[in-house]
């Protein structure tokens, strides 16, 4: 079951989905490169399962771009039907990330070379986030990478408004979650801060890309 935080989460972005669509259509900062390393190699028409794949934009739209399938989940409808109506020949799935079956029930069997988490484990609380990340890596194909972010700093769970809306946001600090990955059985290949952490509002913003062994 989601948490309150994350259903409160899930009605936030419903209400302000078009003018989050909106401010998120391209690439900041370093995020193309991440992209590119997790896409680096694989053969056409791979499936990339974007978990948190919101409107689509810009990370499975890039995806398709690129010669990819992508199978999306996300928990918010709004964002996921302007994710339908972009790429209609896309897999678009309604679901918790924290409820979603990453065994591939359903008919979603198919071997996913990569997992995009971008911008959404951040939103669950940090508690979860070890058996979130399990049941990826277990999905994940060997050789298959997985790509995401998390909040940069030691502070605990806090809210912040985005459009008017209030969210909410836990994460373990960076040093935590190299731990968790590398105990999975992934080695990390790239990590770096997208957006340092602040004195002020911003808490950070930090990526990692980590590879399962096989091939």
């Amino acid at each position: 079951m989601p948490s309150s935080e994350e259903q409160r989460n899930q009605t936030a972005y419903d209400r302000i989905g078009p003018q989050w669509a909106a401010a998120r259509n391209g690439f900041f900062g370093q995020e193309r490169t991440f992209l590119d390393a997790l896409l680096e190699g694989l053969p056409a028409s791979s499936l990339i399962l974007d978990a948190g794949c919101g409107a689509g934009r810009p990370m499975a739209e890039a995806v398709v771009a690129r010669g990819h399938r992508v199978l999306g989940v996300d928990q918010s409808r709004v964002l996921l039907d302007l994710a339908r109506q972009r790429l209609p020949g896309e897999r678009w799935v309604l679901c918790p990330l924290t409820d979603y079956d990453f065994g591939g029930a359903g008919g979603e069997r198919d071997a996913v070379r990569g997992i995009i988490c971008w911008d959404a484990l951040f939103h669950i609380p940090r508690q979860r986030h070890q058996e979130l990340l399990r049941r990826m890596a277990c999905r994940l194909a060997p050789g298959g990478r997985l790509m995401l972010t998390s909040g940069g700093s030691e502070h605990p769970p806090f809210t912040d408004e985005m459009f008017g809306e209030e969210f909410f946001y836990d994460s373990h600090p960076p040093q935590t979650l190299r731990s968790i990955v590398r105990g999975l059985g992934l080695q990390v290949l790239m990590d770096e801060f997208l957006n340092p952490p602040t004195t002020g509002r911003d808490k950070g913003r930090y990526a990692l890309l980590a590879q399962k062994a096989g091939s």
